[in-house]
């Protein structure tokens, strides 16, 4: 059976092999979701209800990159380069 792209992308945030729940898939997932609400809401100016979704993702996003980087910086480092996010 054939993997999604999903989790094929997941593997190279993962810390071991059964990882789903570490600040690093984390933030990979909310900055997946991130950009495809985002290009939902260029068509969709009027959805307020899904730009405060997306408000409060990137907040939730942005405490685990604080966590990250007080935690283990080099980590936080890395995972600002691979997904091409700013400081």
């Amino acid at each position: 059976m054939a993997e999604s792209s999903e989790t094929m992308d997941l593997k190279e945030f993962q810390l071991h092999d059964k990882d789903t729940g570490s600040a690093d898939v984390q933030v990979a997932l909310l900055t997946r979701r991130i950009a495809s609400l985002t290009e939902h809401l260029k068509t969709n100016a009027k959805d307020h209800s899904s730009r405060r979704g997306l408000l409060k993702m990137v907040a939730m996003r942005r405490s685990l990159l604080d966590y990250l980087s007080k935690s283990n910086s080099e980590r936080y480092k890395n995972l600002l380069e691979k997904l091409n996010l700013r400081k």
